[in-house]
């Protein structure tokens, strides 16, 4: 299987679960970014501790990042200068945007205060992250040598969930979790508008359902983080023009907004 080839990556969320399963997946490429922002809570903890490529000892990410809350501007615009520092004319190739946060919940139970704090780190953080980061990924995508869209040259993938799908409505009577579903319906239409908006730059924008990894539903059965990891690496390398401002899941089927 070909591996992701991509010169570098700022990736959300790596504190636990997804994201700093992804963020090992990206270092055991055969040939793994030059530059790996891991944006993370406490840079210091599991990020720090995780095993190196080859299964060393050592610290995960080639430079670190200072990204510690993708709803505080300021902490957005400190790591904006962080990777530009790094990573000069080149600027960045790979956005993925996996910060997210749920509240357990019925139609009945929901309140404001759920839906605000929910909407605020699943949908307004990516928004946030990606009009920061815009001229380095534009940057990318003038990069000579570039041509084709791909998540090599430029894109920002939008880590989604198939439970923000308004047409499939997946696991209803498992999880009605509203604020979370609004969420993600709301972070599917801002894929869409990204696409629309920075397609024409030569920026690539996706959603990608990594599914159910933590907690599994108890229908189906759950995906082993393994299998997650996996797949959506092994679709990020097949990404093209065609899928620009589309929505697909960690198996590689696409699917309905």
């Amino acid at each position: 299987m070909e591996g992701l080839s991509v010169g570098s990556v700022l990736l959300t969320g790596c504190d636990g679960g997804l994201g700093l399963g992804l963020l090992k997946g990206l270092l055991e490429q055969p040939s793994p970014p030059r530059h790996i922002f891991a944006a993370c809570l406490d840079p210091q903890g599991k990020v720090g501790r995780a095993p190196a490529r080859g299964g060393q000892a050592g610290p995960v990410p080639k430079t670190s990042c200072p990204l510690a809350d993708v709803t505080d501007p300021n902490s957005i615009k400190a790591a904006v200068r962080k990777v530009q520092a790094e990573v000069g004319s080149a600027g960045l190739n790979l956005l993925i945007n996996n910060t997210g946060t749920t509240r357990r919940s019925t139609l009945a139970t929901e309140t404001a205060e759920n839906m605000s704090l929910v909407y605020t780190t699943n949908t307004i953080g990516p928004l946030q992250t990606s009009q920061a980061f815009l001229p380095l990924l534009k940057m990318a995508a003038d990069a000579e040598g570039q041509h084709e869209m791909s998540c090599s040259r430029a894109a920002i993938i939008n880590i989604s969930s198939i439970l923000g799908s308004i047409e499939v409505a997946e696991a209803w009577e498992e999880r009605q979790d509203i604020c979370y579903r609004c969420s993600k319906a709301a972070l599917n239409m801002l894929t869409k508008c990204l696409a629309l908006e920075y397609g024409s730059s030569g920026i690539l924008c996706v959603s990608v359902d990594p599914g159910h990894v933590t907690p599994p539903l108890e229908q189906g059965g759950p995906v082993t983080l393994e299998e997650s990891v996996r797949g959506v690496l092994q679709l990020l390398t097949q990404l093209s023009a065609t899928n620009n401002g589309t929505f697909w899941n960690w198996r590689g089927q696409r699917l309905p907004w």
